[in-house]
């Protein structure tokens, strides 16, 4: 099976050191940032099944020579880059 179609994976930490993975759905790079959305992945089924299909948008910033992401703490950006998300999403899923 080819690995083409495979979802791109990553792992956060919170605060408390627990793991959480994503599936990382798409990225938007404009002159305000590097920014992310996330669909998180779980482990057991039921969970996905009840799982109310929310996303996560963060952005990548650089702290001590790393990229780590960030919550967006800007309404006014959050609801914009939520847009241009849903329309990708909206184009991406009606091609389809």
């Amino acid at each position: 099976m080819s690995e083409d179609f495979a979802p791109d994976l990553i792992t956060l930490i919170d605060d408390e050191n627990v793991e959480h993975n994503f599936e990382i759905l798409d990225t938007i790079e404009n002159e305000k940032g590097l920014f992310y959305a996330l669909y998180p992945v779980f482990d057991d089924a039921q969970q996905a099944v009840s799982d109310e299909g929310e996303y996560y948008i963060f952005e990548v910033i650089e702290e001590d020579n790393e990229e780590q992401l960030a919550e967006i703490e800007d309404e006014e950006l959050l609801d914009e880059l939520a847009q241009i998300f849903e329309e990708r999403f909206e184009k991406l899923f009606s091609e389809e």
